[in-house]
This record gives C-alpha cells, sequence and structure tokens, in this order.
C-alpha cells in the first residue's frame, strides 16, 4: 500500500504518522501542499515536489497553510483531484473545506440539532455595531478562517467595538461575532477518529482563550455518554474521519459545541491522556483499505 502525507516535513505530526505506519511496515513520504502541480489534458494530474500524487492509495492532510484566496482554492481543488482519481484523502476535501469555514462550521452544527452560541455574520460595519448590542455587549470577534485561537479578540465595550469593527471594515473583513460564553476558563477537547470518541481531555487556561497553543493545561476526562455523542453527531455533520471537537460546558447545565477542527492536532492530548491518536487513525484508515 502506498502512503503519503501533506504537512510540514519534520513537523511533529507529520512525523508522529510516519512513525505510526512504520511500525506497520509502511514507509510514509512527506510533500509540502505548497509545492502542488496540477496538469489537465496531460499526467501525472497532481505531483508534488517531482513525485505523482495519483499512483497513491491513502494521502493524509496535515497542513493547508494560508494564503491568497486563489491559493488555498487550488490546494482544495488539487485534493478533491485526486480523491476523484480514487485516493483516499484524510481528511476528505469535503470536510476540510467545511471545518475550515468557521460560518459553514456553525450552520452544519446547527442544521445537526447541536447547541451553538449565538453568533451573528455580516460584511457591514452598521450591523456589526448593532450585533454587538443584540449579542448582549460582550463578544468575541473570531477570524472566519484561523486556528489555535489566533486573532480572536473579546470585546465588551461599545468604544472598542467600534474601533475594533473600524480595522476591520478596513481589511474588508466579515464580521464573525459571538456571543461570550462564560466557561470559567476551561473548555472540553474530544478526539473522534471514525465511528469512536478516542479520548477526551480538559482544557484549563489562566485567560477565557483554552486553546494549547495559547498556553492552556490539558488533563486527562472520562467522557460521559453525553459528550460522546455529542462529538460523534458534530464530527458525522462535517463528514470528516477523524476531528477535534470542541466543547464548553455552559453555566446553569448542558453544553455548546463551539468548533470542530479538520485537521486537529494531539500532541497535547497525548500529553494529558497518553492516547496516541495516531495509533487509532492508522487502525481507522487501513482497516477500511482492506
Amino acid at each position: 500500500m502506498k502512503i503519503g502525507i501533506l504537512g510540514q516535513r519534520g513537523g511533529w505530526h507529520v512525523s508522529a504518522l510516519q512513525e505510526a505506519l512504520a511500525r506497520r511496515g509502511i514507509v510514509a513520504p512527506s510533500f509540502p501542499i505548497t509545492r502542488l502541480t496540477a496538469r489537465l489534458a496531460a499526467r501525472p494530474w497532481v505531483k508534488a515536489s517531482d513525485e505523482s500524487l495519483e499512483s497513491y492509495d491513502v494521502l493524509f492532510v496535515r497542513a493547508i497553510p494560508g494564503g491568497s484566496l486563489e491559493q488555498v482554492i487550488f490546494r482544495v481543488d488539487a485534493l478533491h483531484r485526486l480523491e476523484n482519481a480514487g485516493c483516499r484523502i484524510v481528511n476528505p476535501p469535503t470536510a476540510i473545506e467545511r471545518t475550515v469555514d468557521k460560518y459553514y462550521t456553525s450552520t452544519l452544527l446547527e442544521d445537526a440539532g447541536l447547541p451553538t452560541p449565538h453568533t451573528i455574520v455580516t460584511e457591514q460595519f452598521d450591523d456589526a455595531m448593532v450585533a454587538f448590542h443584540e449579542l448582549g455587549g460582550d463578544i468575541v470577534v473570531k477570524p472566519i478562517f484561523g486556528s489555535e485561537g489566533r486573532g480572536i479578540v473579546r470585546v465588551s465595550d461599545p468604544d472598542t467595538a467600534y474601533r475594533v469593527f473600524r480595522a476591520l471594515e478596513l481589511g474588508r473583513y466579515v464580521y464573525y461575532l459571538q456571543e461570550f460564553v462564560p466557561h470559567g476558563c476551561e473548555d472540553i477537547r474530544v478526539f473522534v477518529v471514525g465511528q469512536e470518541a478516542v479520548a477526551g481531555m480538559t482544557r484549563q487556561a489562566d485567560t477565557w482563550k483554552t486553546n494549547v497553543a495559547q498556553g492552556a493545561r490539558g488533563t486527562a476526562l472520562s467522557l460521559s455518554d453525553e459528550l460522546r455523542e455529542m462529538a460523534l453527531r458534530a464530527t458525522r455533520a462535517l463528514g470528516a474521519d477523524y476531528a477535534g471537537v470542541d466543547i464548553l460546558p455552559v453555566q446553569g447545565g448542558g453544553y455548546s459545541v463551539i468548533e470542530v477542527n479538520g485537521i486537529p492536532g494531539w500532541r497535547g492530548l497525548k500529553a494529558a491522556t497518553g492516547i496516541d491518536a495516531a495509533e487509532h487513525l492508522m487502525d481507522y484508515v487501513l482497516s477500511e483499505m482492506v
């Protein structure tokens, strides 16, 4: 079986996947997704670093770096092309498209009947100011495309909202505004592979941002049936093979699904729980290829 990885050569997660595959007797080279070349009316259809990718049975996608809109669209288009050629892409390009877009993710979660915070998305400054007050005057402003908590700002003052929104207007950004949900500086990450919630952890921070990349600390969590079911439903709603599902405990009871990460990290999860998600992911994907 021929398996490759699209990601940063030498990166922690790329190495973890390569090691998990090596334990199964498979050598998996890695390729930067920024080095793709595609052809029409000639072959190879898609190659990276001078190697044809259509000859691979499975390609794991570990990174789609930021770039221009055209660059990002081309990279995902190339994944669709490879999938259409019979290559198994993990996660599928459709799931990646859905999960990198916070608005699209939120709509799919709500359509699946999952609780998610009150959110307003708009392009106009005046509408954003109205939304700030409608959401209770304490909001989280997020980039539609983003990860690891970068670029997320909490705004709870009208004058600050005015200045932040004007700055976003200059950059021609979309306003993605979400009510701030009090959560005691902690949330829950559930890691799903296939039809199984393989691990969970509570992420605790010194600020309201609970991303491990922002310094939060992970503690192993024994998942309740409710949390497992919510995470599985969220992953199915996005069409992902595996995902990191972020859930907030709501004061007064219940939970709210915040995000679904389609290229999730598990370094902090492994440190907190001892569970190696790469092993579960390999078992799941390779069992499907038999």
